[in-house]
């Protein structure tokens, strides 16, 4: 269509006139608003809309605002009560009696500033019972929250109480039948204890010929103790390698384990934990002793089939020992005659089992390799027991450049000379890197201090007390960060006790919270603890790192 069209419009009778149309392109397409289509023909006919431009009003030069606004509808309702009523008065011709009448008589008339007062005064009174009521409820709630918190003291009281009781009873436990290192250097460390009191108190009441006798007595005692805690020793150690035995073989035998989607755990055994599981059950039907015979044979018969399924020196061996028990038990030999026998058939069968072609599921728990070129890469000499060993028997102190003794020689040398005890130092550094386990900020240092280092620090930088309250039981001290934001570093620490590494972790700044002479003290001890642990090349590039932020914050 074109821009302009002329349109002849009638604008007489007779008479027309021609009218020239400009044409407004539209801006959008109008919307389908229907239509219809001829049957017969087949052509479509759609609705059309127009809409024509509203006229523009005239600009004054103000600025206009648009408001509406809704005011309330009145009407206007007649009303009239539900009961129609009249009063009777008295008139001539009517009488109407006034016994029922009350008079009324005015009261005293009060200005509006008296009103006022009275009504100062009746609001006063209204006050001072609500503060009374306000008061009553607040001094007991106050009651109520101190009789709650001195039941709550009382509780933590009795708890700490039952804690240390269990704590001591424990101890005493591990004394009296101690199983593990840690109890045999608490056994030693008690000893040692034991020897300065009484070597102490013969040289200050003794002297000459009597104080050498019984240093001479004290020291046979001594020796006589050492020897009954060695034979606990080996009884102990007879008790966890057999243990250990099982655990190893419980591990063979245990499932695949995973979690499902829905979080059930699902469990499938596969052959070599079926393999594993049929190997500990016949493990545990040679060790176990005061069977019948019939029983007995019927064991070795299994472990023959089981141990014949493959060709070899030891094999061989265990089926040689099997023909022996059983012709042995066929000519009524005494059951304390065949325990040497038995045991050499478990020994063997043990070392069967710890054979990765016959147990495969063994393979992945063996401290040796199979693989004798891997025992090379991680072998150090000791120097003083001259044995190779791997890497994890060393105990590498955080200050150390070499490696010195391995964790056998130490032990021995400490229960010979120092009889120190590790426990109390090796819960403390547990429980440190427990917690910086759970800051999950990447904390490093932590798991680069030893045992030593922690003694020396505890010891010698924090002399074992706690720097609030100066408590010296160990087993109620942790070790926490002084600033929370920075991570966990000897000149990053507090050594307090339980309730105050919590109270202290709580604070949000802390030259507000403690003391200048407190937080100097602090400061002197981090300055020790930097000067003793700067030789380590890892720390020392830590060190330098912290000293740089600090300088620049300092600067800011």
């Amino acid at each position: 269509m074109p821009d302009v069209i002329t349109v002849k419009v009638q604008t007489g009778s007779d008479s027309f006139q021609k009218v020239v149309v400009k044409i407004e392109r539209p801006t959008s397409n109008k919307p389908f608003l229907g239509g219809f289509r001829n049957v017969s023909t087949g052509v479509e006919f759609h609705n059309a809309g127009s809409q024509t431009k509203p006229k523009k009003r005239p600009d004054k030069g103000i600025q206009l605002f648009s408001k509406e606004t809704q005011t309330d509808v009145e009407k206007t309702k007649q009303q009239q009560t539900r009961n129609t009523t009249s009063t009777q008065m008295t008139k001539i011709g009517l009488y109407v009696s006034n016994m029922t009448d009350k008079l009324i008589t005015p009261g005293k008339y009060f200005t509006a500033e008296e009103y006022h007062k009275r009504r100062l005064e009746a609001v006063m009174v209204l006050q001072k019972y609500f503060r009374r009521w306000h008061a009553i409820n607040l001094v007991q709630n106050l009651k109520e929250q101190k009789r709650l918190r001195l039941a709550l003291e009382a509780q933590e009281e009795l708890q700490k109480k039952r804690e240390k009781e269990e704590k001591l009873r424990r101890e005493y436990e591990k004394k009296l039948n101690p199983k593990t290192k840690e109890d045999f250097e608490l056994l030693y460390h008690d000893l040692e204890l034991w020897m300065q009191e009484e070597t102490e108190r013969i040289n200050r009441t003794l002297t000459g010929a009597e104080r050498k006798a019984a240093l001479c007595a004290l020291l046979e005692e001594e020796t006589q103790l050492i020897a009954c805690i060695g034979m606990h020793k080996l009884e102990a150690s007879v008790e966890n390698q057999q243990k250990a035995i099982l655990h190893l073989m419980d591990k063979c035998a245990q499932p695949r384990r995973w979690k499902a989607y829905d979080g059930k755990i699902i469990e499938m055994h596969t052959q070599n934990s079926l393999r594993g599981k049929e190997l500990l059950e016949i493990y545990h039907s040679i060790r176990t002793q005061d069977i019948p015979k019939d029983e007995r044979t019927s064991v070795l018969l299994t472990l023959r089939c089981t141990v014949k399924e493959h060709e070899c020196k030891l094999t061989q061996e265990i089926v040689a020992l099997i023909d022996r028990e059983v012709d042995l038990m066929s000519r009524e030999v005494k059951e304390c005659n065949l325990e040497g026998l038995r045991k050499r058939i478990c020994t063997l069968f043990l070392q069967y089992i710890k054979i990765p072609e016959f147990n495969p599921g063994v393979a992945g728990l063996l401290k040796v390799p199979p693989d004798p070129l891997k025992l090379y890469k991680n072998v150090y000499f000791c120097h003083s027991c001259e044995n190779y060993l791997a890497s994890t028997e060393f105990p590498i102190p955080a200050t150390s450049r070499t490696i010195g003794r391995c964790r056998s020689c130490y032990q021995l040398d400490n229960e010979a000379r120092q009889r120190q005890s590790y426990f109390k130092y090796r819960l403390i550094l547990e429980n440190l890197r427990k917690s910086e386990v759970d800051y999950k900020d990447d904390s490093k240092i932590v798991f680069l201090v030893q045992l030593p280092d922690m003694q020396y620090l505890i010891e010698n930088i924090w002399n074992c007390r706690s720097a609030l309250s100066a408590c010296s039981d160990l087993y109620d001290l942790v070790m926490v960060r002084w600033d929370k934001q920075h991570e966990w570093s000897p000149w990053n620490t507090i050594l307090l006790t339980k309730e105050e590494a919590d109270a202290h972790l709580k604070l949000c700044n802390l030259q507000k919270t403690y003391e200048a002479p407190f937080i100097y003290r602090i400061e002197q001890k981090h300055i020790r603890a930097k000067n003793y642990f700067a030789q380590i090349p890892v720390m020392s590039s830590v060190l330098h790192r912290s000293n740089n932020q600090a300088n620049a914050n300092s600067y800011k």
